[in-house]
């Protein structure tokens, strides 16, 4: 192939890339007009300085445009680095490039790279690598060999759109350098015109360097690679360079440069020469290359993960085992399960059989190892248990050898819901340890880029050093032309200021004062008409003043590079780095300067702001800890002005009223952005109305640095938009450079020749310390008040006062440390050492009271580092339930690296189940926009941390997520009709992903290892999120299919802070030893809009068992006790489930409300068959209801409906086990209350996680009311005993049950068959025979239950059985079965049923009779009816039998449980509280069980009366409220007497009287007594059950 075909073809395919990326012919054809008046420039200069050297320009077909070299301007640099032809070498360069981008060739020689036009991936083997965690990596490949670019330099997409075409004079050349030499196959250069056309001309006004610059843009925009994934997922070799924080507006990405494996290659911090050949330029200055940790404190933070990481070697098994431990429960949660039996089944491949143990919960994993090693070997001498491990069968987690069973929480798990407890019994070296940390990764130092290009939103990049190198040659140039310039000194001046610009644009679009001033000495041009211009032009006649003006201009320049290198942590730097200069230090303690700086302009205003607002200014704020210091200082007001961009210039110094001593060593310095909004009528009306300042930005700096270094000199900052509503309470301390149309703010802080450092002073040597009880009752009832606010966020300045003067009396409570700290009037160097020595003193925190000093509120860096010192005992899985809020915590962090962050990754380190969930709340704290950088740094951390094994794993679970993301957005899209078949076609990408992947673990559960998918198996759910149900392949063969829910769409974070929530309540009560049964299932957010959900087999919504019964079946009271006994027949099971719903009801109904979970229809509850009761679906809570158009929808306290009352009381009317029921809701509510301020502490750190509805104080004000710490615990039963009547009372409840029936019946499928709701399975004519006769025998009285009156015995006869079968049924069930066959068959094919309308008595033995003969005719129709009637589902479940059908008589289930009174005298027993303190007397009245009927056989309506004897006046009678139609009523109601002397007590007698509430004056006694207060103890409670009896006995005697 010849040179020129291979000029045409390569030029052909440049075309269509860059046409792509959006370049016009008209500019390329300005780059090259430009280009011609360089060449004229430059042979202008050669005629002027007596330069005989001459070049004549070849047009030559096969031959490129060649230029006279001009040493006194510099060579531009390459666009891309090319390799140099085989056989070869270029000369110089693109165009006379810069050599020291040359790189050291082999031999000595240097070879410059070329231009390709296209570039193929590198030959050889992929390395794998993780990919996967970002959804659309950046990923480039490296190759080696020819026709790829050598190491140091940046990779490149495939396709590579021509550079610009040459600028500078070329030298001459024997021959064509830009032609390969023979046999080569190298790439060469392409020009934009042929020699043989000439170039068109284009005119100076033509000119336009704007869009010049957005064509360089583009141009450089274009080398990074196509987003994609496993794109050239080659060999990366080396380490890239550091993303920096920003990409401004119009310029450029940077793209990254490899570096070599070699250690000696991974340099932290300062800067190195990119080449040994590199020469200066024109400016006499270079752009240095600089290794990836330009930034020193990322630098530092890289050193730091060495260090740690060198403390945790792969060789130490205890903390690199590389799978994953079953988790443990508490120590004060052993103790449920000591003591009991635990029935353990091992099954291992060393024997045939499982081994069956039953073992006491106290007995440990290694025993039962050895007790199984027994059975299964013969010589046990050489055994070492240590050697084996037990394996949880299903899931891949193991048992912990030193745990006993009873502390393991998957044996809990196992009692609590009757599951078998099956383990796998395997050698430990049989075991894959894939997620093992390696040698390599050992020696692998810590980076921060590798990990950070993994991630979903990488940093933004700055410009390239080549694109800035091509801009300032053309300032160059520009200068050049205009030192030289005797003629059209306007014309060059304009394109002077258009070079400005174009540098100034690519460097963020600032315009620094000193490029103000160097401008302001040139005449007005089109581009630049203000603020200052020379008047006179005549003065830039003379050379010398033309001179100043460049050099000026020039220092200016270069000062503004340098400013936007360490503003934005480029891959360059301008100045050749010092070492080794340390400046002195000086301690900020002695410092009594006042703080001040100067503010000079706000740059990259929006045009839009000009026409819109007026007056801006800037208030500027010092706070600590969000406390401010002082009084807000703000500059005068100033509008938009147009230089070079548009900006507003203030110019002004702010001085603050704090001298540097005084100021705390976390402040921050806070500016805000404010402006006044144009009224829409114009000008008119400005003056006419008063108009608010609106805020539109703000940035947030800490003063001290990562050193605690006071900031100097001139800084850039990026500038937050406001953003309307609620925010939080927390602020980034980074500046905004993630979005590149930010506005950055220009201050100048005062620079000196010494260091400000802020030292951490040592702790006093004395703290005062003294019993509470030393102070008077005054203020002992003041302090308590103020304690029992729980929380900081409710002190008041008066609280605040009180608790730091009286600090010393308040460290016998530990739980008050937060409050006492928080009250510390500053946090100045001086005040430090008291306040440390407070720490020092101060009881131990425990590791959940330490978690409110992670706040906000408490930034001190000593404070910080002993709080999580304290929490450094708490153990792995504890660890698991705080930590959304620990990673939360790391947003009030004042650096990136801190105690907190260290204790995470050593965490992390050790245990693998830390570091799945740790990487998935890091990964989905990504999306926060103002703490991503914080995150990809910690994220990166944690990467580099784990190993090679978890980085690949935790690839393919992100390729999983985004594999079911798609998939789900596509169900959801499709129409209902073809959901299924666009779900089962999207579930075949996920045959395509394990067949590349042999396994992988769900972010739901690291547990949980799948192998495939069963696509048969899947479905989704008819909600508005169309959730995917999914069932995967378990891994382990031992184990069931793992279902999970799949959502995309909803905002599972809420979800996700609710279960972990009630999670830790639930411990709460275990801790107390109290169980209340509670279903827990895991949820995680795997990114905005998308989780997992946990599914909770054998388990149906209160719609669904309640539709059973009708679209009215939320009216009725029997759905819930029918369904229960349904799945649990006998009387044993059925007692169980009774007792599960009874405490897991209790358990819902105080967590829903503490946490005002709102939107509670009948879909959002769940029951188990074994009894357990669950809420789902938590995207209403704190209050937050749902509204139905105006109404509120959630209009009682929490869901207690008369259908779980049924249930619990075991029928309709009241018994003794609602009491148990009202006092298991207080007492699990007294026990949250006392634990307030963990609840608080927790919700109070997730403010700022981005959750809608928790998002300020008053949505934790919720919580705080609704827990009333301030309230004894005799107040809060009563006040939750009236939640629950309250609740039981409400109508609308069950309305809104209703409502949602109807709205889902559009939603009901018709494949969903009608179901029985007292047949717990479905039968088939195929399953239990073909009936063939059915005839109803006799009817007999349903004993103890009145509700059903009569059942009917039908015998069944079946072919193939002797025997007839006979079965019980009632009425409502015969009419049930009817409306059943209605929904599946027209009327016509079924015979008539008997009418309900009964006239007279409708359950006498007459009806009952009538009612046999007329369903005996049903029947017989029914069996003789069309086969597809008679032999349906529906028929053959109906006259199946069920447990009740063996019994003599139906069951009386559920049947009412009532306490019955012991035979005598006794008409009930009362429970009473009664307590004294403070000179009164507490008597709570709680419940009364076992009063007798009225005479008429009604229930009276009872209540209590009291008397405190001797009374002869008649002066102490007490009473509480009438109950209403009950035997067995519920109080919790306080009767208090007032000013009774504790010497008068034990000779008081209670005189107690139960009385029904009858019309006028009749009321009837139902029973009294009396109870003498002998037995009662000062300061404690006397709850006890007191029998009543007939008016004048004394039963208490």
């Amino acid at each position: 192939m010849s040179a020129a075909q291979t000029q045409k073809e390569s030029s052909e395919a440049g075309w269509p890339g860059l046409e792509a990326l959006g370049l016009s012919q008209k500019e390329l054809v300005l780059a090259e007009a430009l280009q011609m008046e360089y060449d004229a420039l430059s042979r202008h200069k050669q005629d002027q300085s007596g330069t005989d050297t001459s070049q004549t320009r070849s047009r030559a077909p096969s031959q490129t445009r060649s230029k006279t070299p001009n040493p006194t301007i510099d060579r531009p640099r390459p666009r891309y680095p090319i390799p140099a032809p085989a056989g070869g070498s270029l000369l110089r360069g693109l165009s006379g490039s810069d050599p020291s981008l040359n790189q050291n060739q082999p031999g000595g020689s240097q070879s410059p790279p070329s231009i390709p036009a296209r570039v193929l991936p590198p030959r050889g083997g992929f390395v794998t690598e993780s990919l996967y965690i970002l959804d659309a990596p950046e990923i480039s490949s490296l190759g080696s060999g020819s026709g790829f670019p050598p190491k140091g330099f940046p990779s490149f997409p495939d396709d590579i759109p021509p550079a610009l075409p040459p600028r500078n004079p070329l030298p001459p050349s024997s021959e064509n350098p830009f032609l390969p030499s023979r046999g080569s196959n190298a790439p060469r250069d392409v020009n934009l015109f042929t020699p043989d056309v000439d170039p068109p001309k284009v005119s100076a006004a033509e000119l336009n360097y704007d869009n010049i610059n957005d064509s360089l843009s583009r141009l450089n925009e274009s080398r990074t690679g196509p987003r994609g994934r496993r794109a050239n997922s080659g060999d990366q070799s080396g380490k890239p360079v550091a993303r920096s924080k920003t990409l401004p507006p119009q310029v450029p990405p940077r793209t990254y440069i490899p570096v070599p494996k070699s250690n000696k290659n991974l340099r932290r911090v300062s800067a190195d020469l990119v080449s040994l050949g590199s020469r200066m330029n024109g400016f006499g200055y270079e752009l240095f290359q600089v290794s990836e940790e330009r930034d020193e404190e990322v630098a530092a933070f890289c050193h730091m993960l060495d260090v740690l990481r060198s403390a945790y070697p792969h060789g130490d098994q205890s903390q690199n085992s590389g799978f994953v431990w079953s988790p443990s429960v508490g120590v004060e949660e052993l103790h449920q399960g000591l003591g009991v039996s635990v029935k353990v089944t091992v099954i291992s491949e060393h024997f045939r059989e499982p081994l069956t143990f039953t073992c006491d919960g106290s007995s440990t994993v290694d025993l039962l190892i050895y007790q199984t090693l027994c059975y299964a070997q013969d010589d046990l001498d050489h055994m070492d248990v240590d050697d084996y491990l037990l394996k949880v069968c299903g899931h891949d987690e193991f048992l912990n050898n030193s745990e006993t069973l009873a502390g393991l929480e998957f044996v809990q798990q196992c009692l609590k819901f009757d599951w078998d407890v099956r383990l796998f019994l395997t050698k430990r070296s049989s075991i894959n340890r894939a997620l093992c940390r390696t040698k390599e990764d050992d020696e692998t130092l810590s980076t921060m880029n590798h990990g950070i290009l993994l991630q979903e939103r990488p940093i933004k990049q700055t410009v390239t050093r080549e694109a800035l190198t091509l801009l300032l040659d053309t300032f160059h140039n520009e200068a050049e032309s205009f030192l030289l310039s005797e003629v059209e000194l306007s014309l060059h001046v304009e394109r002077l200021v258009q070079s400005v610009k174009a540098l100034c644009s690519s460097l963020a679009a600032v315009e620094t004062p000193d490029v103000t001033a160097a401008l302001s000495q040139l005449p007005a041009c089109p581009c630049r008409l203000q603020p200052k211009v020379l008047k006179d032009a005549s003065v830039l006649a003379v050379r010398e003043n033309r001179e100043k003006v460049v050099e000026k201009l020039t220092a200016a320049i270069l000062d503004l590079v340098d400013l936007y290198c360490s503003t934005f942590n480029a891959n360059f730097q301008p100045l050749a780095p010092s070492r080794g200069s340390t400046a002195p230090l000086q301690e900020a303690g002695t410092v009594t300067n006042v703080l001040s700086f100067n503010v000079h302009a706000a740059h990259r205003i929006p045009i839009t702001w000009a026409a819109s607002y007026e007056g801006f200014f800037l208030s500027c704020s010092l706070t600590h800890g969000g406390a401010e210091l002082c009084a807000p200082q703000h500059t005068s007001k100033q509008a938009v002005s147009k230089y070079l961009f548009h900006l507003v210039v203030w110019d002004q110094r702010v001085c603050f009223p704090v001298q540097i001593n005084q100021l705390p060593r976390e402040s921050q310095l806070t500016v805000t952005l404010y402006a006044s909004a144009l009224p829409p009528g114009g000008g008119e009306e400005k003056g006419k109305q008063r108009r608010t300042a609106e805020p539109l930005g703000w940035v947030t700096m800490p003063l001290f640095n990562f050193r605690h270094v006071l900031t100097c000199g001139r800084k850039l900052l990026g500038l937050w938009p406001s953003a309307p509503g609620r925010t939080g309470n927390a602020r980034t301390s980074s500046p905004n450079f993630s979005q590149p149309d930010s506005v950055i703010l220009q201050v100048d802080f005062p620079t000196s020749s010494f260091e400000v450092r802020f030292s951490t002073p040592p702790p006093a040597d004395f703290c005062p310390q003294y019993d509470f009880s030393r102070l008077d009752t005054v203020s002992q009832i003041q302090l308590q008040d103020v304690l029992h606010k729980k929380a900081v966020f409710w002190l008041t300045v008066e609280d605040r006062r009180l608790l730091w003067e009286k600090k010393a009396f308040c460290q016998a409570e530990s739980a008050a440390l937060p409050l006492v700290l928080a009250s510390a009037p500053c946090w100045q160097w001086a005040c430090l050492p008291d306040i440390y020595a407070l720490l020092r003193q101060w009881a131990c925190l425990g590791h959940l009271d330490a978690l409110g000093l992670l706040h906000a509120s408490f930034p001190d860096q000593e404070l910080r580092r002993t709080a999580v010192q304290w929490m450094d005992s708490i153990s792995d899985p504890e660890l698991l339930d705080f930590l959304p809020q620990l990673i939360q915590a790391l947003k009030y962090e004042c650096y990136l690296d801190s105690s907190l962050v260290r204790f995470l990754l050593r965490r992390a380190i050790g245990d693998v189940r830390v570091a799945h969930y740790l990487f998935w709340l890091l990964k989905d704290n990504l999306q926060d926009s103002q703490f991503s950088a914080r995150y990809q740094h910690l994220l990166a951390a944690l990467l580099c941390c784990v190993g090679r094994g978890l980085r690949e794993e935790f690839d393919r679970q992100c390729w999983l997520v985004s594999v079911l993301a798609t998939v789900a957005h596509k169900v959801r899209d499709a129409s209902p009709s073809n959901r299924q078949c666009v779900l089962r076609e999207g579930l075949e990408e996920m045959k395509q992903f394990f067949s590349l992947n042999s396994s992988c673990r769900l972010p739901l559960n690291p547990a949980l290892l799948v192998t495939g998918i069963n696509i048969q198996s899947c479905s989704f759910f008819n909600s508005n999120a169309v959730p995917l149900k999914l069932s995967f392949q378990n891994f382990d063969r031992l184990g069931e299919n793992i279902s999970v829910i799949f959502k995309s769409g909803d905002d599972l974070r809420q979800d996700m802070l609710t279960l972990q929530v009630i999670r830790i309540m639930n411990k709460i009560w275990i801790q107390e030893g109290l169980d209340m049964r509670m279903v827990i299932f895991k949820c995680f957010s795997t990114g905005r809009g998308r989780g997992m959900v946990e599914m909770i087999p054998q388990a149906d919504t209160l719609r669904k068992i309640q539709v059973e019964h009708g679209v009215t079946g939320s009216f009725k009271d029997r759905p819930l006790a029918d369904w229960l006994q349904k799945h649990n027949p006998t009387d044993e099971e059925y007692d169980k489930a009774v007792e599960n719903f009874i405490f897991s009801c209790a358990g819902c109904c105080v967590a829903t409300y503490i946490l005002g979970i709102c939107d509670r229809h009948n879909d959002n509850i769940m029951l188990k068959t074994s009894g357990h009761m669950f809420h789902i679906d938590f995207g209403k809570f704190l209050g937050h209801a749902q509204m139905f158009g105006n109404i509120k929808r959630d209009r009682a306290p929490f869901v207690f409906t008369s259908d779980m009352a049924y249930v619990i009381n075991g029928g309709d009317k009241p018994s003794s086990r609602f009491h148990d029921f009202v006092d298991l809701c207080c007492e699990a509510y007294n026990l949250i209350r006392k634990h307030t301020h963990l609840f608080l502490n927790l919700l109070g750190l997730m403010l700022s996680c981005g959750i809608p509805e928790l998002s300020d104080l008053d949505d934790l004000k919720y919580v705080y009311d609704a827990l009333r710490p301030h309230e004894t615990e005799a107040d809060a039963t009563m006040y939750f005993t009236r939640l629950i009547e309250s609740s039981l009372g409400s109508v609308a409840t069950k309305l809104n049950f209703f409502i949602h029936n109807l709205a889902q019946m559009k939603f009901a499928s018709s494949e969903e068959r009608p179901a029985l709701s007292f047949a717990p399975r479905v039968h088939t004519v195929k399953s239990d025979g073909l009936i063939r006769n059915l005839y109803i025998c006799r009817h007999i009285r349903t004993a103890g239950n009145a509700a059903k009156g009569y059942a009917f015995v039908v015998k069944v006869e079946r072919e193939g059985q002797q025997e007839a079968l006979l079965v019980q049924r009632t009425f409502e069930e015969f009419h049930e079965l009817h409306n059943k066959l209605r929904l599946i068959f027209p009327s016509s094919k079924l015979p008539s049923f008997p009418s309900r309308l009964v006239i007279g008595r409708s359950r006498g033995e007459a009806m009952a009779d009538r009612r046999k003969d007329e369903l005996n005719g049903y029947v017989w129709h029914l069996i003789h009816a069309a086969p597809e009637v008679a032999q349906c589902d529906l028929v053959y479940s109906f006259f199946h039998p069920l447990p009740r059908d063996e019994t003599p008589g139906p069951s009386s289930r559920p049947a009412e449980v009532a306490w019955s009174p012991a035979a005598g005298k006794d008409l009930g027993q009362v429970k009473l509280s009664i307590s004294y303190k403070n000179d009164k007397l507490f008597i709570m009245v709680m419940h009364i069980r076992g009063l007798q009927p009225l005479q008429d056989g009604t229930d009276p309506d009872p209540y209590v009366k009291l008397y405190l004897l001797p009374d002869p006046q008649k002066t102490s009678k007490r009473k509480t409220k009438a109950a209403r139609r009950t035997c067995n009523p519920t109080y919790n109601q306080m009767l208090v007497y007032e000013r009774i002397p504790w010497g008068d007590v034990d000779q008081r007698v209670i005189h107690l009287r139960v009385l029904g509430d009858g019309p006028f004056w009749e009321n009837s006694l139902l029973g009294e007594t009396f109870i003498p207060l002998k037995r009662l103890v000062p300061g404690q409670h006397w709850v006890d059950w007191h029998r009543l009896g007939a008016a004048g006995t004394d039963p208490a005697h």
